[in-house]
């Protein structure tokens, strides 16, 4: 019964260092119902709650109280800004949004991680002693919010703009040409035995190894003017424009694999083609081949596609040898080539 009492007591510490929290986090007091946000931002309610679920926030169940701020309103005023100067096509109106809102609550997800490990910090050093103080905590919690957010906002603004200035080259030499459809390189490379892996290691030894894997691919892929699209656990889907560089990320990968400890053996594949961009991921049959490619390959090699192939014939820092045709999922004869310097 008394821990009973006691967990009971502790979720409701918890809820009021959670709102004091929001409250600090939002910058302002919750003042509007929907329809008033949608109203004063002069969006018909379903567009404004359209967006609202594309940005993943889920439909409000409580539409007669105040659960929106004039952030919420300003925000809203803004998204529909955009469409209504031209700049994005009202059809694409909410794929736009989807991408903001998916983008942003991954890195909101890590952030928060930080708050939260410093809140459970402080209540758990007065577990064996004093009664926490839940206000104290959350006073405590709201300060290192509003200290942690303008310096993250200003990271989250430099990096965006230094990303945008990036990549601006690759996107404005083709003014009269569909960015959507790009003949791009597409890789993929993965840690070979990585189920096994996480059987063995606990938390903080997966963490490490995760840490070291996406820095060290992160470091390699943007050292040769390629960029990465997503890492997905023990798996690494970047991109590049010109198959030499993309020969180059590959082969280094796999250098920094057999020259470390920290890593496991890598599997690579590549594959050169039309490919679909939409919102920073990418899409297509290219995409596929890459993957069949990286899964069919032995540890510690990489294969490439008939087209890098063709692409590498000329080049005499690489080595292109013919292998036996792949019977994969999806390809009853997919022509593979092994790739070395």
């Amino acid at each position: 019964m008394a821990d009973r009492d006691h967990e009971r007591r502790r979720a409701r510490e918890f809820e009021m260092i959670e709102a004091e929290v929001e409250r600090s986090l939002l910058g302002g007091e919750f003042k509007y119902t929907r329809e008033q946000a949608a109203e004063i931002a002069g969006v018909p309610l379903e567009r404004a709650q359209r967006l609202w679920v594309a940005l993943g926030f889920a439909h409000d169940d409580k539409p007669d109280e105040p659960m929106f701020t004039d952030a919420d309103v300003e925000a809203l005023k803004s998204i529909t800004s955009l469409v209504d100067a031209g700049i994005i096509d009202p059809g694409l109106e909410v794929s736009v949004t989807r991408a903001l809102g998916q983008a942003f609550s991954r890195l909101a997800e890590w952030q928060l991680g930080l708050l939260n490990t410093y809140v459970a910090d402080r209540v758990r050093n007065h577990e064996a002693g004093d009664e926490v103080d839940p206000r104290a905590v959350a006073a405590a919690a709201s300060l290192v919010a509003e200290q942690m957010l303008p310096t993250l906002e200003k990271l989250q603004s430099y990096a965006w703009r230094r990303h945008l200035a990036s990549n601006a080259a690759r996107f404005l030499d083709r003014r009269s040409e569909d960015t959507d459809r790009r003949t791009l390189v597409i890789g993929f490379a993965d840690m070979v035995g990585y189920t096994s892996l996480t059987r063995r290691l606990d938390i903080t030894e997966l963490t490490t190894l995760l840490e070291f894997f996406e820095s060290t691919v992160t470091t390699v892929i943007s050292q040769n003017r390629g960029w990465v699209i997503k890492n997905v656990g023990d798996e690494v889907l970047f991109a590049a424009e010109d198959p030499v560089d993309a020969a180059r990320i590959a082969l280094s990968l796999q250098d920094a694999a057999q020259t470390t400890e920290e890593l496991p053996n890598l599997r690579v594949g590549l594959a050169l083609g039309e490919v679909l961009v939409r919102f920073g991921d990418v899409y297509g049959a290219v995409v596929n081949i890459a993957a069949r490619l990286t899964s069919s390959a032995r540890p510690g090699t990489v294969l490439i596609d008939s087209a890098m192939a063709d692409a590498l014939e000329s080049e005499h820092e690489f080595q292109v040898r013919s292998m036996r045709t792949l019977r994969v999922r999806g390809y009853s004869r997919l022509k593979a080539y092994t790739l070395r310097r």
